[in-house]
């Protein structure tokens, strides 16, 4: 990693030079490239010329002009600054890198740190604004209830820090090793598995009696198994702990709290488990529907109370007898079937409708808990849900039904679901923000037996967060380094036009609030992939950002045509110019 590191470091213009102490220092080599910002800002600054900014599409300005510029700039703006500052109508969506799941290890150490350093320089020098860290429960609780060490994660945040790089800082309170692209173990901490050896139904249960240790069953948020404590107790103090120890960071380097509500730090069901280093009975794999989750006991006996409520207490036994396992396709069971279905009947309106509310709840409990202890720090808050693409072309859309998101098309008796608005609005109510996967996909990048959907599904969900105001955030599922996949990243976060009233209404899409892209690992800093990285973050501020052109006129300057001529030549193609 730390040659791979290096050599994409020399690549962004960056030489680490270290002193007798061991300490590094980014020495950034002159270069000739201007950013479009700095254009603006070094023309701006000149007493001698008033914008008139015309469209950026067909302006251009020369580097002996530039030059020229800041030379005015350096010695005249302290006494007669222009008023004219260069602004965006709307910011370019900003590039996060999500870190590697053990930058951190398992017993609280930094996993290279002189590598991770150089590396959050490099990316800190071609643009991208910050990374994404998971604060992992099973680390830093390790040694038992209470007892938080931090120590690694001050250290990380203090690289990120010095790299002049953001952090979205996600409270991981689920285990690594179970899912897709989990390619190491992080299990929750030994104190709370103990727990569930003596209450088994602390964890989500399947229909075959499989207890899930990713994490803690959502039934069990307000039972007292944890020393005394309950799992929304433990989650707070957890919190708690956190912002102590990153006080002065919360607001200026730590920008956004992403809360952990599930597996994979997702709001939903752990209804697709691979359980790479668990191997049991209940094993998925692509493209199954999943399975329910709902055979705790407490599970089992919210169920029994919601059926007696609507009468129908034949109801409350358990999850349905017909919707097969993990692996099963829908044809291949009762419920899920694409014509006679038994999810389209009144039982099966009544148990999806009482399955997803509870997920919905849990994610609202968990907010209220975040927003308790982070609501007057200036941070963002932020849940994520789960790209459950696949079988989203079917009326029924069973691999999302499983995993909580009561999602369908209207049937017989089931009306037509957005399993999403209802977390859109929760996130509208505590101000969150909802990220979200898949946005480098296309349905065509799967078999069409499938049945696959990533860009139904992904505007669906930017819709309703539309609708209720809600920020949007995006991820890739995959690491990919394709221009195809980047060009897709790109158009989604660019969003649909300038119309507000259309986006409110969900007719358009709003532009996203910022974009992670996973991952930071050694194929990223491959020469070729870097390059390849470094054009797409110069193309996402260059092709998703508009720049406010009302500001002024040109006097001596007329023969200029401002702009930016370092525009990528991808982005010209992109823009036409």
């Amino acid at each position: 990693m730390a040659n791979a590191c290096a050599t994409a470091f020399e690549r962004v213009g960056m030489t680490v030079k270290r002193d007798a102490s061991g300490s590094r220092g980014g020495v950034p080599r002159r270069s000739t490239q201007r950013t479009p910002r700095a254009v603006w800002h070094a023309f701006s600054a000149s007493p001698r010329c008033e914008l008139e900014l015309c469209s950026v599409r067909k302006s251009r300005v020369t580097r002996e002009s530039v030059r020229g510029l800041e030379v005015c700039r350096s010695t005249s703006a302290a006494t007669d600054a222009s008023p004219y500052e260069p602004k965006y109508v709307r910011p370019p969506v900003p590039v996060y890198v999500m870190l590697p799941l053990n930058v951190v290890t398992n017993d609280g150490r930094v996993h290279e740190p002189e590598s991770l350093a150089d590396g959050l320089i490099a990316l800190k020098n071609i643009g991208v604004e910050g990374v994404m860290i998971d604060v992992w429960w099973g680390i830093v609780e390790r040694a038992g209830p209470r007892k938080y060490d931090w120590a690694a994660y001050e250290e990380v945040v203090g690289l990120i820090k010095d790299a002049g790089l953001k952090v979205q800082a996600v409270m991981s309170f689920h285990a690594c090793g179970a899912n897709v692209g989990d390619v190491l173990e992080i299990p929750l901490p030994d104190w709370v598995l103990e727990a569930g050896e003596e209450d088994p139904d602390l964890f989500f249960t399947d229909q075959y009696g499989y207890r899930n240790p990713e994490c803690i069953s959502l039934w069990a948020d307000n039972a007292r198994t944890l020393a005394g404590r309950t799992p929304l107790e433990a989650y707070k103090e957890f919190m708690m702990s956190f912002k102590k120890k990153f006080k002065k960071e919360l607001g200026t380097t730590l920008t956004e709290i992403s809360v952990g509500c599930g597996p994979c730090g997702e709001l939903r069901y752990p209804a697709y488990p691979e359980n790479k280093f668990a191997q049991n009975s209940s094993q998925w794999r692509f493209p199954g529907i999943g399975e329910f989750q709902c055979y705790d006991k407490r599970a089992l006996v919210a169920m029994a109370r919601a059926a007696s409520k609507v009468g129908h207490i034949e109801w409350g036994g358990s999850g349905p007898h017909d919707a097969g396992g993990y692996c099963n396709l829908p044809a291949e069971t009762g419920f899920f079937r694409y014509e006679g279905g038994s999810w389209d009947t009144e039982y099966g309106l009544f148990f999806l409708s009482w399955y997803s509310d509870q997920l919905v709840k849990h994610g609202d409990e968990m907010l209220a808990t975040a927003k308790s202890v982070f609501g007057k720090t200036g941070v963002q808050l932020a849940i994520k849900c789960a790209g459950v693409h696949w079988w989203y072309n079917v009326k029924s859309h069973p691999a999302e039904l499983t995993a909580g998101y009561f999602n369908c098309r209207s049937g017989r008796v089931v009306p037509e679901q957005d399993g999403y608005a209802p977390i859109a609005k929760i996130c509208q109510k505590y101000g969150a923000r909802l990220n979200f996967t898949c946005v480098e996909m296309k349905d065509a990048d799967h078999p069409w037996f499938y049945h696959c959907g990533p860009e139904g599904l992904l505007r669906q969900i930017r819709a309703a967060c539309a609708r209720y105001d809600v920020q949007f955030a995006g991820e890739n599922a995959l690491c990919r380094f394709d221009q195809e996949a980047f060009n897709k990243i790109i158009a989604n976060c660019a969003g649909e036009g300038n119309d507000e009233k259309a986006w409110r209404q969900g007719d358009r899409l709003p532009p996203m609030a910022c974009f992670t892209f996973l991952r930071y690992k050694t194929d990223l800093f491959n020469p070729t992939a870097f390059e390849s990285f470094k054009v797409f973050v110069q193309r996402m501020r260059d092709e998703t950002g508009l720049l406010d052109t009302s500001v002024g006129t040109i006097d001596e300057a007329e023969e200029l045509e401002v702009a930016v001529e370092e525009i990528s030549a991808e982005s010209r193609v992109q823009l036409e110019l």
